[in-house]
């Protein structure tokens, strides 16, 4: 794991994301958002590198949005 200071700030806020989208699925019932969530909270654990997290996050982030304007 890196605990370089750009590293542990982009898993802050990946992860705040991640626990804001949780939060909005569970109370809205919206499994897409729901399941990104755990996504975003669970993998920065996993991937060392700031900019990793950062391009992981935006994909995990635009298949949410793709998933909503599909229907689901």
């Amino acid at each position: 794991m890196d605990l370089s200071v750009g590293s542990l700030f982009t898993m802050l806020v990946v992860s705040s994301i991640g626990l804001g989208l949780y939060l909005y699925g569970k109370k809205q019932a919206r499994a897409p958002q729901l399941v990104a969530g755990v996504v975003m909270m669970g993998f920065p654990y996993f991937v060392t590198g700031a900019l990793w997290m950062s391009g992981i996050a935006v994909g995990v982030l635009v298949a949410v949005w793709f998933a909503c304007r599909a229907g689901l």
